[in-house]
């Protein structure tokens, strides 16, 4: 076995995956010679690690200035490959830049050049305005979800970054959607075409029509919310008020929801997708920002609560649900007084709610916070050692835990969590006291 060979397993080991999926081995094979590759895949196909093995296979362990830079067109995209990437477990310096979170941070963490630096288009370009990176070594180039860049205006600004390379050697753009041309700044000439857009399945989503009058689709929706019995759901409102509205309804009848919407603050948002994910709440209620770019495969139901403008963003609304060959549904609020959109195909089965209805679950999970993170030099393993000597938790009382920079939110069973608290307030974790409560 070549050292390569030994890499590949050892990372494929760490992320816990058996093998490569197809579109994994196809680009890992094209990415050995091409300069240019163009990735056309859905959602959930595996395309972010698809992407981060041949580059990390090209890094040089020795090297002292950035030498892959990965461009996502939002904060929560690029988290979620840094995710991925911390998860191969590679031991090379990974920073991600975004908005909404410290530059004062970022330009500490700068002072040691990462090996991969991963951003949004905007704060990379504030970066290198600052004069605080410098990519002029820069030899790969990834731009993920380069469709959703477009859309969102990000042109200039990929130019922009794109000047300040000086070595480049590879660009790799992964696309959910076909292109025909390309900027010319980004010297993409015949790419190497990964296309597995074609061998994506239809997702198994159930439509059901649900009928409402204006004056009762409050309690219509929470009705239909108790159905579901605790499993994930997203509700989709067109506007921030709506969803606050909804929330607030929903929680003053004893329903946990969550809301998540672009007039939040940057770090409510990323506490609400942690607590989201984690099962600390069944459902989350958003407006079309939550349609793209979130990586929870296990949602079961898709609610529109009220229907977007456009057919596109419908069709992102329910590609929510029914992920990674998994089944799911999808709820349209219909209202006989009002018009439907022109692209909306009404389904013949009417979900009908049960005549003795269900009372709203619990999660049996609720959310710790931790007042220390990476730059304390705090990881999973430690946090789950803490609260297995400290706590008395078994593996099984602990669920999905999210290390940022400078806090920690986990995931603990719900029963008894004044005790627990009781115990570990006092303790110190790594011989540091934090502060730890209730993540609000």
């Amino acid at each position: 076995m070549n050292p390569t060979h030994d890499q590949i397993s050892t990372v494929l080991s760490n992320i816990g995956f058996p093998s490569l999926n197809a579109i994994q081995e196809e680009t890992l094979e094209k990415s050995r010679a091409a300069k240019n590759i163009l990735i056309l895949s859905q959602t959930g196909s595996g395309k972010t690690f698809a992407f981060l093995l041949p580059l990390f296979l090209n890094l040089d362990p020795n090297a002292k200035h950035i030498q892959a830079l990965i461009l996502a067109p939002s904060r929560e995209l690029a988290i979620q490959i840094e995710d991925v990437w911390r998860s191969m477990r590679t031991n090379l310096k990974v920073l991600t830049c975004y908005g909404g979170h410290s530059i004062s941070t970022e330009k500490k963490s700068l002072t040691e050049a990462p090996a991969v630096l991963i951003g949004t288009p905007g704060r990379i370009c504030d970066h290198i305005s600052r004069g605080t990176i410098d990519l002029s070594m820069v030899e790969q180039f990834v731009v993920d979800e380069y469709d959703k860049c477009l859309e969102f205006g990000f042109d200039d600004q990929i130019s922009y970054i794109n000047e300040a390379f000086r070595c480049l050697e590879k660009v790799t753009l992964v696309s959910a959607t076909e292109h025909k041309e390309f900027p010319p700044y980004l010297d993409f000439d015949q790419p190497e075409i990964i296309n597995h857009l074609a061998f994506a399945e239809d997702p198994s989503i159930t439509f059901w029509k649900f009928p409402v009058r204006n004056q009762n689709k409050f309690e219509r929706l929470f009705d239909l919310l108790c159905t579901f019995q605790g499993e994930l759901s997203i509700v989709f409102c067109n506007f921030r008020e709506a969803t606050e509205s909804v929330c607030s309804y929903l929680q003053e009848n004893g329903y946990d929801a969550i809301v998540y919407h672009g007039g939040m603050e940057q770090d409510e948002r990323e506490r609400a997708l942690i607590k989201f994910r984690n099962g600390s709440f069944h459902t989350l209620i958003c407006t079309d920002l939550g349609s793209r770019g979130l990586d929870i495969p296990e949602i079961q139901h898709v609610v529109h609560f009220q229907f977007p403008q456009s057919e596109e963003a419908f069709i992102h609304r329910n590609g929510r649900t029914a992920r990674m060959k998994a089944n799911g549904s999808s709820y349209l609020f219909l209202n006989p007084d009002e018009r439907s959109p022109d692209y909306l195909k009404v389904p013949r089965e009417e979900f009908k709610l049960p005549r003795e209805m269900n009372a709203p679950v619990e999660s049996p999970w609720i959310t710790l916070y931790f007042s220390g993170g990476k730059k304390d030099k705090i990881n999973k393993i430690d946090i789950v050692g803490f609260l297995g000597q400290k706590g008395g938790l078994s593996k099984e009382d602990i669920g999905l835990i999210t290390v940022q920079d400078f806090s920690s939110y986990v995931a603990v069973k719900r029963k008894n969590i004044r005790d627990l608290l009781a115990k570990i307030r006092p303790e110190k974790i790594k011989g540091k006291k934090l502060k730890i409560d209730v993540s609000k």
